[in-house]
């Protein structure tokens, strides 16, 4: 049975389990957009395809299945390169679609041509995907988006593109139908001894876990291998959400954000370090010294590209899927948790107050925020100092519940992310840690939350400037150019101008009664916290590394 183009690439969405796409639109993906609707798949309009490819992102990892973000030819795809980035440093397989004029004008003059003759979208994605295509005819669509869906969910996983052209849309071919693949390669270690045998060895080890930890879903391994060898554990910025910072073996993040203790046990002396799912960046080693590094490591990772080339110790890799690796180990030490020694500890209590007149501290305003959680929360953090904040100050009570990135580190990603994952999970409370200057950049994704019944609570940390940049320059040169606004955006007004419950916030109490109120809601609450401007956040130490 023959069916046209854009038909066919929507009844595979609806079949692959897609209930919503994210996007703005164009002349050149029209068709697409009147079959979402025929077809009864929800499209999300987004106020900026950046911001749509964030939710399309968010929704890959609430909804454990892809995400679609579409955008129009010319500028309406390259709006959406910044956002296949994020995605492909969160490992999630998200499918962006790009319009493009009908190929038979193609070498003509064209608006918003997205060919070789213009902004070349299909090179612009090569870097940012795992898969970038034009589809020219109708008849390669089937390979084209075979190929896609492949690899978006094999190996490395991640997003892919396709560039559509309104006359191939338009074409009527041979329908088809391509499953999701279930036959998903797992590259697996075929042999974990040396692995076991340095555990075994170790006198002094500890975990180090990034956010591949998180992604690859390795909590339950995680805890048995740490239980069973009483191994410390230490998380990288983008790691926190990998264990609950209440069981007594995390010692609490490294690198930006960290705590005292995990960097008094480093600074002790290791002899072997336990990498699962790190690079070692910049933000992840802050403050390493050659005087901490361990005599060795064992380290966890699907790539060889960053794998034993950050810190120069003899270093061995157990390369291919974590979780499957990890629990190889397990099998192969018959390795069991210690579930009574190791019992969670309660999360300390806090006592909000309404009249102090210091100026409110980010470390109480994100204590106030947990206390005033329920413990299957989701916290989606953004950049900039506000998360390095919450990586210090914040209790995850879930494993996997954090979620930050912090090596592509996007500018107002969580927003999106956070409203995308709301969408996926509605019954679940989702929480977008962000600051004033990331609210700048993608605030106005609040209203695509608005009208799309997506009540998120964005907890915004206002201090009027690019805080990190603002401390980091002063530290470094004396003085801060270009990192503070004159004229300060007033959150809470911004916010209610598109719609939702707004709040503004002095004192922890304040926030407590915020959050409360949002929890009720349906509808999107900004809280806006109004923190001291002039506190120091946890990020010099890496600007001491670069001196």
């Amino acid at each position: 049975m023959r069916k046209k183009v854009y038909s066919i690439i929507v009844e595979h969405l609806r079949n692959w389990g897609v209930t919503h796409v994210f996007g703005i639109p164009g002349k050149s993906i029209s068709p697409l957009m009147l079959e979402l609707e025929t077809q009864e798949i929800e499209y999300v309009l987004g106020r900026h395809e950046n911001g749509c490819g964030f939710e399309a992102t968010g929704y890959a990892l609430g909804s454990k299945t892809l995400g679609v973000a579409i955008g129009t030819s010319g500028p309406g795809g390259t709006n959406m390169i910044t956002a296949a980035g994020q995605a492909r440093e969160f490992q999630l397989p998200v499918l962006f679609i790009t319009g493009q004029p009908s190929m038979v004008d193609t070498g003509r003059a064209l608006s918003q041509d997205s060919s070789q003759f213009g902004t070349d979208l299909v090179k612009m994605f090569e870097p940012v995907t795992l898969f970038s295509a034009r589809v020219e005819r109708g008849e390669l669509l089937p390979l084209y988006l075979r190929h896609a869906i492949e690899k978006a969910y094999t190996g490395e996983k991640g997003p892919v593109h396709l560039c559509l052209p309104f006359d191939v849309l338009m074409e009527e071919i041979e329908e088809f139908h391509i499953p999701l693949p279930t036959y998903a390669t797992k590259l697996v270690s075929e042999d974990v001894s040396h692995a076991v045998k340095l555990l075994d060895e170790a006198k002094r080890p500890v975990f180090f876990l990034g956010k591949g930890a998180i992604m690859n879903e390795t909590y339950e391994e995680l805890r048995v291998i740490a239980e069973h060898w009483r191994i410390p554990i230490v998380t990288a910025p983008g790691g926190k959400g990998a264990f609950p910072t209440n069981h007594p073996l995390n010692l609490g993040g490294y690198g930006l954000g960290s705590s005292k203790h995990a960097m008094e046990y480093i600074r002790s002396g290791v002899d072997l370090m336990i990498v699962v799912g790190s690079k070692l960046c910049d933000m992840s080693l802050s403050g390493f010294t050659d005087e901490m590094k361990p005599k060795a490591m064992l380290q966890f990772e699907y790539d060889l590209t960053f794998a034993g080339k950050s810190v120069q110790v003899p270093t061995s890799i157990v390369l291919g899927d974590m979780k499957a690796n990890l629990k190889r180990v397990i099998e192969a030490a018959g390795a069991k948790p210690r579930e009574q020694e190791y019992e969670l500890l309660p999360i300390p209590g806090f006592e909000a107050t309404a009249d102090s007149e210091q100026p409110l501290s980010a470390g109480d305003a994100f204590k106030a925020l947990r206390s005033a959680l329920p413990d299957n929360a989701w916290f989606f953090g953004d950049a900039g100092s506000h998360s390095f904040h919450a990586v210090q100050n914040l209790d995850i009570v879930e494993a996997e519940s954090f979620y930050f990135d912090e090596v592509f580190i996007a500018m107002g990603a969580a927003i999106g992310c956070s409203i995308g994952a709301k969408i996926a999970c509605p019954d679940r409370p989702i929480v977008c840690i962000t600051g004033d200057g990331c609210m700048l950049m993608h605030g106005t994704e609040i209203s695509t939350a608005v009208n799309h019944g997506a009540p998120v609570i964005f907890f915004v940390l206002n201090n009027g400037r690019l805080d990190m940049v603002d401390k980091g320059m002063s530290y470094n040169t004396g003085r801060s150019v270009g990192a503070v606004y004159e004229y300060p955006l007033n959150v809470s007004q911004f916010a209610g101008s598109m719609g939702a419950a707004a709040h503004r916030c002095h004192h922890t109490l304040d926030i407590i009664n915020a959050v409360q109120t949002a929890l009720q809601s349906k509808v999107a609450t900004v809280i806006e916290v109004m923190v001291d401007p002039e506190e120091i956040p946890p990020i010099l130490t890496r600007l001491l590394s670069m001196d």
